[in-house]
């Protein structure tokens, strides 16, 4: 096969959308429309891929972050066929050029692998689908032998045109010698007075040169974004696909409609996922994993046995094996459990490395620490990190016990065994096994009353 060069339209400015963001630049599954189409393109192994732009072009540029990009640009928004003329400068002229559409998110792999090996230096391969309302879609034309020799778009078909269901997605591959002669060749003369890429089926069978077709079942793998239905739309398809693939994987997932996948999941043997879940970025679930309802996680890795309990929000953090979190708990960027230990609920934590069997079990603040294995840190304990300006670390050897109600001002270490009494507010070191307390003492005055209203 000739060498796969990719032309991804990516130029409209999606008026229906009602934003200022270009449309390809909306989001499924937490990666732009157009990211997911480009991820498309590289899954077979492109030689080149070329991305034409227009409306917001340069924020497009800003923010898609992939390697070996060809931009180029739409200047007028003159049609699908002028859109892929503005790319042919760049494209060998000895490739298959595949086309894609920028809006188009949830094309899969194998089919685009499929067309382009029904293209060749003499034939076109086009994707067609049957729709179950072909309302605005270009109708394909079949002859007497059932070959597609034409494609009618809806405001330039007959009554009886309207009437075929099967439709074209937009997306083909023809040899880019020829696609170069038919495009040169188009006409603006139509309803809407624009250079129809679809106008080359025509050109190509005038050119005897063969129009092979692929047809998809699945009218949302080649469905178009152009409003905020049909993102939400495709939103909840992408993520039944990955629902679907975790069940297969032996995933227990309480409600399969109730998980939201904005990355990548990757999920250990025997793992639990209750509803209202949601996985951002990179996560990994070890073997045995627990997860309860209302549980949001990115780029973290979750080792084995550990449970995470309902309404805990964990964010680029390390948890290992055995561990227990929340409820209501969050964890931090630079966060560190090691085996066995505890977070309760309302802890939160940042930059803190908890050693093995530790417990933070209630409405705490852990940050900029270094805690060392079975320390136990009581309720309302608050690490002061932080003087308005710099931040401070704190080390807690093994084995120490620090009271209710404690703070700690930063920078301060307490060593192995100490303990800290309830209500102190520490500022300096603790020595091994020493018992700091540090607070007012009490004062209880006799015949006191209490002030009242007059």
């Amino acid at each position: 096969m000739n060498t796969l060069e990719v032309v991804i339209l990516a130029a409209g400015k999606g008026t229906r959308m009602y934003s200022s963001t270009p449309k390809v630049l909306h989001k499924i599954g937490g990666k732009a429309l157009l990211a997911h189409v480009i991820q498309s393109a590289q899954d077979i192994d492109a030689k080149a891929i070329h991305v034409v732009v227009g409306f917001g072009g340069e924020q497009v540029q800003q923010q898609i972050q992939a390697d070996n990009i060809n931009w180029a640009v739409q200047a007028e928004q003159l049609g699908t066929g002028h859109a892929v003329a503005q790319a042919l400068p760049g494209i060998d002229q000895d490739s298959v050029v595949l086309v894609l559409y920028g809006d188009v998110p949830l094309i899969k792999q194998e089919t685009l692998k499929d067309l382009v090996q029904a293209c060749n230096a003499d034939s076109l391969a086009l994707l067609t689908v049957n729709s179950s309302d072909a309302t605005g879609l270009g109708r394909i034309i079949r002859n007497d032998q059932q070959q597609a020799v034409a494609i009618v778009e809806e405001k330039d078909a007959n009554a009886s045109q309207k009437l075929i269901k099967e439709t074209n997605s937009g997306i083909l591959a023809a040899p880019a010698k020829r696609l170069a002669k038919w495009l040169e060749a188009l006409s603006p003369k139509n309803a809407q007075g624009e250079y129809y890429l679809t106008d080359i089926i025509a050109m190509a069978v005038a050119d005897n040169c063969a129009v092979q077709t692929l047809t998809v079942d699945d009218e949302l793998e080649v469905l178009g974004v152009n409003n905020k239905a049909q993102l939400a739309q495709l939103e909840r398809h992408y993520q039944y696909r990955k629902s679907a693939a975790l069940l297969n994987s032996g995933v227990t997932l309480f409600d399969p409609n109730r998980i939201d996948i904005r990355g990548n999941l990757e999920c250990g043997k025997d793992v639990e996922i209750d509803v209202n879940t949601i996985f951002e970025g990179n996560v990994s679930l070890g073997n045995n994993v627990r997860i309860g309802p209302n549980v949001f996680i990115k780029n973290s890795v979750i080792g084995d046995n550990t449970q995470i309990f309902a309404n805990s929000h964990i964010e680029e953090s390390t948890i290992a094996q055995s561990c227990s979190i929340g409820p209501f708990a969050r964890l931090r960027t630079g966060t560190h459990l090691n085996n066995g230990s505890k977070i309760g609920n309302f802890v939160e934590t940042k930059k803190a490395n908890i050693g093995q069997g530790s417990k933070v079990n209630h409405l705490s603040y852990v940050g900029d620490a270094i805690v060392g294995e079975n320390v136990n840190i009581g309720a309302g304990t608050i690490f002061c990190n932080y003087d308005g300006v710099n931040k401070f670390q704190t080390r807690i050897h093994d084995g120490v016990f620090i009271g209710s109600n404690t703070a700690i001002v930063a920078p301060v270490e307490v060593g192995k065994g100490a303990s800290i009494g309830a209500g102190s507010t520490l500022t300096k070191d603790v020595g091994e096994n020493e018992l700091a307390v540090a607070r007012g003492r009490q004062r209880n005055i006799e015949g006191w009353k209490r002030p009242e209203k007059k």
